[in-house]
């Protein structure tokens, strides 16, 4: 299969199938000499599984990692203290299914011969035929957004060494929208809520924690925990530390389920969701992403300008429309409104606005960069639809199913967070290079 790698100086490689043994991100360009574990990969994952909240599929994957390849195994001479650190070499992290029972299967054998609209399931039949990856829609399934959220974290914490932040949240969800904010309170925000998620997570607390998988065990005996742990995920689910929303709230300033910065926002739009969700129907939102710290003139010109390369992000499922900075609102404008004017102040650049998103001609203009993801309602619905018979061509109807998720960008936003750090993190070392070689 083609179209599963991304990158030029940071490429990532993904693989698998949402009902396969796993899935996998195979990271090529991370620097040597970086300590990193798999409970801080987890970290982020935790925020895009489901079954999490009101708002996710019930499904119970829990979305553990294991890193596989790419780091040492052991300090490299004695008292070297390069245990676990990034050598050079590929890093590969695998994401084992531990969710994966007969009974999910049979239900999708049993409805496989009728694609469900909106999904990718009549067009993935066209192409690869009767052996098609149907169960679960394979690696059409939002389940492989696991691997770009994987794969992003290390490319994040890259950035933030370097003194980048990249961070998003729900900008929009189900009509209902977060007013403009500052991008630092923001980012302040996001950081208490991610907290938030880690604390009250039961397999956080639970595997990593109290450090029943560890860095010093090998692959084998994490597997073997990991078995263990496939047949205890109801028992481990039951232990999630409980708080009341007003509690999540006095401790952590947070919404106890959406990442909305804006309270009375993030409130209205579960309300609105879960409107829509009680009918049989779904919603979809606007996830933003914004880049703080990128130096000016990063980017190349024509086919690889930065904004083409965000662009890129049509390749999250259920995504599909990308906007930098004020996006097609721009057709509203006229030109003396939308230019973003400049003017020096103690011997810097000072922009007046910033429509552009942070960049021009392909290029950073040092500003913060600003990417919106509108993503569509969830196709998978509680209601009965038209379809047909792939094999034969009859028409027919495809009954309701309840196992879904009432909307997906409450889900999407810390995959476009990693996915846009992929794509930063790539066109920074170029950048470095270029600088390097070129600029006297």
């Amino acid at each position: 299969m083609l179209g599963c790698h991304i990158g030029r100086c940071f490429q990532v490689t993904v693989a698998g199938g949402s009902y396969q043994d796993g899935l996998s991100a195979t990271v090529q360009g991370a620097p040597p000499g970086m300590a990193v574990g798999e409970q801080e990969i987890y970290g982020d994952l935790l925020l895009r599984k489901p079954g999490a909240d009101e708002l996710s599929s019930p499904r119970k994957e829990p979305d553990l990692p294991i890193i596989y390849s790419g780091v040492n195994a052991a300090d490299t001479i004695e008292g070297a203290g390069n245990f676990n650190h990034t050598n050079g070499t590929p890093l590969c992290i695998l994401i084992p299914n531990l969710d994966r029972h007969f009974i999910h299967i049979k239900q999708y054998q049993d409805t496989n011969r009728t694609p469900r609209p909106g999904h990718a399931s009549y067009a993935s039949f066209m192409k690869y035929g009767p052996d098609d990856d149907a169960i679960g829609a394979g690696l059409f399934s939002g389940r492989y957004t696991c691997t770009i959220v994987a794969a992003g974290y290390i490319a994040k914490k890259v950035l933030r060494k370097l003194g980048i932040e990249v961070f998003s949240y729900v900008r929009e969800a189900a009509g209902v929208k977060c007013p403009d904010m500052d991008h630092a309170a923001i980012l302040d925000y996001t950081n208490r809520y991610k907290t938030m998620r880690a604390d009250l997570d039961p397999f956080y607390q639970e595997i990593y924690v109290k450090k029943r998988i560890s860095p010093e065990m090998r692959f084998l005996e994490k597997m073997k925990i990991f078995a263990e742990i496939e047949q205890e995920i109801d028992p481990i689910r039951a232990k999630a530390p409980k708080m009341a929303p007003q509690a999540v709230l006095d401790k952590y300033g947070v919404h106890h389920i959406i990442n909305c910065p804006d309270m009375a926002a993030a409130n209205e739009m579960v309300a609105a969701c879960n409107k829509i969700s009680a009918t049989g129907d779904s919603s979809g939102g606007v996830a933003e992403v914004v880049v703080t710290g990128v130096p000016a003139g990063l980017g190349e010109p024509v086919f690889n300008k930065l904004d083409a390369e965000l662009g890129r992000m049509l390749g999250i499922g259920a995504v599909k429309g990308v906007e930098v900075g004020a996006g097609v609102a721009v057709k509203d404008m006229t030109g003396y409104e939308c230019n973003d004017q400049m003017h020096s102040a103690d011997g810097k650049v000072v922009f007046d606005s910033n429509n552009a998103g942070g960049i021009t001609g392909g290029l950073t203009t040092g500003q913060p960069i600003v990417v919106k993801l509108a993503v569509k309602p969830t196709p998978t619905i509680d209601r009965p639809q038209h379809t047909i018979d792939k094999y034969t061509l009859e028409n027919k109807d495809l009954a309701a199913i309840t196992r879904r998720d009432p909307t997906i960008v409450a889900r999407i936003w810390p995959v476009a967070e990693n996915y846009t750090a992929m794509v930063i993190l790539d066109n920074l070392i170029a950048h470095y290079g270029y600088q390097a070689l070129f600029k006297k």
